[in-house]
């Protein structure tokens, strides 16, 4: 995912979804220790709801400049 998608997906966390600030940075520790999927990291440790995954998984879909790198 790109510097710029990366933080704008935070903001969506943040700002649309309601996530804390304190839970984002749970994730972010653990997908900087084992990078894989952001979004699935958060649901794995109960952060997010299936119909909030699904949500992000959209958001990404249509967000610009999307990459797995």
């Amino acid at each position: 995912m790109h510097t710029g998608t990366y933080a704008r997906l935070i903001k969506f966390l943040h700002d649309e979804l309601s996530l804390s600030k304190d839970s984002i940075a749970i994730a972010q520790r653990s997908f900087e220790k084992n990078p894989g999927s952001f979004p699935m990291i958060l649901w794995q440790y109960g952060l997010v709801t299936l119909e909030q995954l699904d949500r992000i998984f959209d958001w990404l879909d249509s967000s610009p400049n999307t990459s797995n790198s």
